[in-house]
């Protein structure tokens, strides 16, 4: 509805009608033009309607969604299902062009200016979690692994004669295959242990860049967040090192712009030495489905050769996905969000501290981990063979998801190379232990349900109930008395407080 068509109106509605709908009209228009002007995220989240008006005003700029549009082409935006085309809110064309991801479609201006809209807001989102540097991003429809795997590939161009990534081990199968599947050979540092903690061995980092020669290093591959007791790479003496080196650096930061600690740790690796790019996972950080993620660094060149790297257009869904949520939750809902992760990880950390000493097992201690901690399983593990691994399955069949435990001993080859003490980051680590996150979005609901299921986990397999045992799976009933039980305490606690 432009000016023409509400003067158009006021022949068949009141004219203070017509003019009132047009102010309110505006209100919505003034927020559009603002995002448009700025390119940064909404400092208070917008209502539904606001967001959807954008949606559908960014598809009528698609050539599918022109009246009268004839296409005669192999890739026209045609789409059988018109539930398909709903979900999609008629943005079919996708983003980038067969030779740039991040280019502009000229048949497809609504889905580009969403494109570059998207990577504008989460770049600034980036800066406000922390890494104020930064210079540019963008969002690609790939999961973690495959987006490093799409930066060492780029890499290969500027350093074609290296074979090797020196890759501090963290165990875990993704951000390893991804250097397989871009055809170099991981050479695994292994960590040190600093009291509970496992830590970036910084000698033999150094020791195998001579050994090997600058040269033949495509980069080094580390890592932020992470699983207790492993800790985030010492990233600002890599970074220093990479400097000295000439090495390029690679950042696995899959759920850490959840985290100041972890965004802390790539500014000042940047400023201190050299940090080439870091990549992070959109569903870890944004509560969006899985299937994106975000390629950050501090040289638009660079970041733009990543871009071109990716083979052909791409999938709109995680951009469009990520662009919604950021409007929805604006930057103080966004802020809100990372406060409430820290305090649960504050409450998770002093509750969970609680329970296992009642069992005479402890927290590891683990400080320079923000997001992960891990209880011992000393004592459990003694008392049995099979009752860590037991703890897991019976932990997963009451509906625990995301804790898992790591027994003793664990052998698992990945692509060809055997890690012993799989899941624990080392050969032979002291204990068994299970490991508990404090994510973003998690709530003191889940915190409670988590530690009361344990509880009664921990209860059994100490009285030794469900030793050699099936576990016995809770009906729903009992899964819902638990919730509310927890529900009412909080409450409870609240009206005290």
């Amino acid at each position: 509805m432009n000016g023409e068509n509400f003067e158009a109106g006021e022949r068949l509605v009141n004219a203070a009608y017509v003019r009132q709908g047009a102010q309110g009209r505006r209100a919505h228009e003034l927020r559009l033009r603002t995002l448009l002007e700025q390119g940064k995220c909404p400092e208070d989240g917008w209502d539904e309607s606001t967001i959807e008006l954008f949606l559908h005003e960014l598809a009528i700029m698609d050539s599918n969604n022109f009246l009268g549009n004839c296409g005669v082409g192999e890739r026209e935006g045609r789409v059988a299902s018109g539930l398909v085309a709903r979900r999609h809110y008629r943005l079919i064309h996708g983003i980038g062009r067969s030779g740039d991801i991040s280019a502009v479609q000229p048949k497809a201006a609504g889905s580009s200016l969403l494109n570059k809209l998207t990577n504008s807001i989460v770049l600034d989102i980036i800066r406000l979690a922390g890494v104020r540097t930064v210079s540019s991003c963008f969002v690609v429809p790939m999961a973690t692994g495959m987006s490093l795997t799409l930066c060492f590939l780029t890499l290969r161009h500027k350093r074609p004669g290296a074979r090797y990534i020196i890759w501090p081990r963290i165990d875990q199968k993704s951000c390893f295959k991804s250097m397989i599947t871009a055809g170099f050979e991981p050479v695994v540092i292994e960590n040190v242990l600093e009291g509970d903690e496992l830590r970036t061995d910084l000698v033999a980092v150094e020791t195998k860049i001579q050994d090997l020669g600058a040269d033949n290093i495509l980069c080094v591959h580390s890592t932020t967040s992470c699983f207790a007791p492993r800790v985030p790479d010492r990233l600002e003496e890599l970074a220093e090192i990479c400097m000295k080196h000439d090495i390029p650096h690679i950042v696995n930061n899959a759920y850490g712009v959840q985290s100041s600690k972890c965004m802390h740790l790539i500014q000042q690796g940047a400023r201190r030495g050299r940090i080439d790019a870091f990549v992070q996972s959109l569903d870890k950080n944004f509560m969006v489905p899985v299937g994106g993620a975000v390629i950050a660094g501090f040289s638009d060149t660079f970041v733009q050769e990543i871009s071109k790297m990716y083979p052909g257009r791409a999938s709109a869904s995680p951009s469009l996905d990520v662009l919604i949520t950021l409007l929805s939750l604006g930057t103080s809902g966004y802020q809100q969000l990372l406060k409430e992760r820290k305090e649960m990880f504050s409450y998770l950390s002093s509750e969970l501290k609680k329970l296992v000493e009642a069992y005479n097992e402890r927290l590891l201690e683990t400080p320079h981990n923000p997001i992960s901690l891990a209880m011992s399983l000393k004592k459990l593990d003694e008392q049995s063979g099979t009752a860590v691994t037991q703890l897991g399955s019976m932990l997963f069949t009451r509906q625990v998801s995301g804790a898992r435990v790591v027994p003793l001993g664990s052998l698992q080859t990945v692509s060809g190379y055997a890690f012993r003490g799989f899941m624990s980051h080392t050969n032979s680590y002291h204990c068994a232990y299970l490991n508990a996150a404090s994510a973003i979005g998690m709530s003191k609901q889940d915190v409670d349900v988590f530690l009361k299921r344990l509880d009664k986990c921990l209860k059994t397999l100490v009285k030794g109930k469900n030793r050699g045992k099936d576990t016995p799976i809770p009906n729903e009933e009992e899964i819902v008395s638990e919730m509310e039980k927890c529900n009412t305490n909080a409450a409870e606690g609240d009206a005290k407080s």
